[in-house]
């Protein structure tokens, strides 16, 4: 059973990634459409001083904790609860349109990694349906938004970095009919092979961040100091609530 807390105002749905997968497969089935957001500490931050944002955070279908910085606030919170990486969600999205033949489209990244995405799902799951693929470097958004129309998918991931990429799905929510679908942020980069993943010992001490910012140092305007003031806040935010 999924439960909705908030962190800094704005909600997180603790559900396990197959309660998650639950939820996809219910709402293609009954050719609903369905939004996910693998929430971060940069998106919650983003919410607090973008009133747009945090408008679609309320109106997704859920926000599935995807960091361990998520993870520590929620431990603020009382609240025990493994975070789940995009790049695994994603992944299993796309194992279950492969075992169900639901029609799967891709939009985001550089064109040479949203083909190789294809080419390596492909191979991986020969059986696997996929419908429509775009780079995420366009202008011809209506022009997109129809092709995607006529494609008709079932999941679509959308990888072009938040908050576009949720601006996007919103958009798209008008558009298309008993689709899933969610922001991948660069995991399009991971499943191309551009992007090396974190050694297993970094994904499971929840410091894969520590690892990217090792390889791509470039990341750490984005880390600091908005996971630094993210802790700050939700620790004054617990001592106050508790108070």
């Amino acid at each position: 059973m999924n439960t909705r807390t908030y962190v800094l105002n704005c909600p997180v749905d603790l559900c396990d990634v197959e309660s998650a997968v639950f939820c996809a497969k219910n709402a293609i089935e009954k050719s609903q459409n369905f939004h996910f957001v693998t929430i971060n500490p940069e998106m919650i931050m983003n919410a607090q001083k973008n009133s747009d944002f945090l408008h679609i955070l309320n109106t997704s279908d859920l926000n599935i904790p995807e960091s361990v910085g998520v993870k520590i606030a929620l431990k603020l919170k009382g609240i025990n609860f493994k975070q789940t990486r995009g790049v695994d969600f994603a992944r299993r999205l796309v194992e279950l349109a492969s075992e169900n033949n639901y029609r799967i489209a891709f939009l985001g990244a550089k064109e040479e990694a949203v083909s190789k995405t294809c080419e390596n799902f492909k191979k991986q799951y020969p059986n696997l349906n996929i419908v429509y693929s775009h780079n995420g470097y366009f202008k011809n958004e209506q022009e997109i938004f129809e092709n995607l129309r006529q494609a008709h998918p079932q999941i679509l991931l959308v990888g072009m970095g938040s908050p576009y990429q949720e601006e996007i799905i919103v958009k798209l929510k008008n558009i298309l009919q008993g689709c899933t679908m969610i922001g991948i942020g660069g995991s399009f980069d991971v499943f191309s092979g551009t992007v090396k993943e974190a050694p297993k010992i970094y994904q499971k001490l929840g410091l894969e961040w520590l690892y990217r910012t090792i390889s791509e140092p470039k990341r750490i305007k984005r880390i600091f100091p908005i996971l630094p003031l993210f802790l700050i806040k939700c620790i004054i935010e617990s001592v106050f609530k508790k108070g």
